[in-house]
């Protein structure tokens, strides 16, 4: 009987041991968040805007380590020669990351819409999938995005309600023009597709133009003729309230956007405030992260319902 009960012992102490040991060969997953943006030299709107998101992210995924990049190495370069400031790449970023034994890495870019800056970072995201230097290495998405079609968010409409909260109180002859970065790259469409999509929702004297694409200025000072506005609250359709916002937008050269808007008879009152102030685009950022952890909305997934692609041979 004592044989029996000291060899039920041993055969218990085995197996524990053996567990622990397996337990202690396990890796270890670390996992991070890098929140990548273009950057800026202000640091004021810096601060508020790009630091605070990341501050959000951190705060809303207490198992990551949180981390920054700029994407603009002219920033990076001004940052340091002037502020004594040492920002990373995102190559840097990802390679300390990797050389920290981080396993499981998220990219979440600060991008208004998927445009050059945006596939820039997205090419570094394939470069580091193609030689493994992660286990898993995944890419969020920009604000706008999706336009609400065969399951996916709408993008467009979840912005607008997050900075619908930032618009002033509107008079009958009150209007509101947001000026987006905008390009030659084809998702310079996004900025199109908000402004139906604002006029969607119901806010007539609510406007969109870009600095480099289409809407332009003058499509909304002839809207804004049309409505008979008399007042423009100029505001900045982009994370960061920088150079493009102090000076393009609300500069008092006589080509900035205010000195336009002011020429074409207009009363004008600039809004110097990021989007990456406004509690609900961090939200936004928040929520794409969220949904790269669980796996939703495949970019390159197609529709069910969608016919079979044919080989042409």
């Amino acid at each position: 009987m004592l044989g029996m009960l000291c060899l039920a012992v041993t055969m218990v102490g085995g197996f524990t041991l053996q567990q622990s040991a397996s337990a202690a060969e396990m890796p270890e997953v670390k996992k991070a968040i890098l929140v990548v943006s273009f950057g800026t030299t202000y640091g004021e709107t810096r601060k508020v805007t790009i630091e605070a998101v990341a501050d959000k992210i951190k705060a809303s995924f207490p198992d990551y380590e949180v981390r920054s990049a700029f994407t603009s190495r002219i920033i990076i370069k001004k940052l340091a020669q002037r502020d004594g400031i040492q920002v990373d790449t995102e190559k840097q970023a990802l390679d300390k990351l990797k050389a920290e034994g981080y396993t499981e890495v998220i990219i979440q870019p600060l991008h208004m819409e998927a445009g050059d800056e945006y596939e820039k970072v997205s090419r570094v995201v394939e470069d580091y999938t193609k030689n493994k230097a992660f286990t898993k290495i995944s890419f969020g998405r920009p604000v706008f995005y999706y336009p609400g079609q065969e399951g996916k968010p709408d993008d467009y409409t979840i912005a607008i309600k997050a900075i619908q909260t930032q618009l002033p109180k509107l008079g009958k002859y009150d209007a509101v023009a947001m000026m987006g970065h905008g390009g030659v790259h084809p998702s310079n469409a996004a900025y199109a597709a908000l402004q139906l999509k604002i006029q969607d929702a119901g806010l007539k004297n609510v406007f969109v133009f870009t600095v480099e694409g289409y809407p332009t200025v003058e499509n909304v000072i002839k809207k804004c003729k049309e409505q008979k506005i008399k007042k423009i609250f100029l505001m900045p359709l982009m994370v960061v309230a920088g150079d493009h916002a102090t000076n393009d937008m609300a500069g008092d050269d006589k080509d900035s956007f205010k000195s336009q808007f002011l020429a074409a008879g207009f009363k004008v009152e600039p809004y110097l405030h990021g989007l990456g102030e406004n509690a609900g685009i961090q939200d936004v950022y928040v929520q794409h992260v969220k949904d790269v952890i669980e796996g939703k909305y495949d970019k390159h997934e197609r529709s069910k319902d969608a016919p079979v692609i044919p080989v042409i041979e």
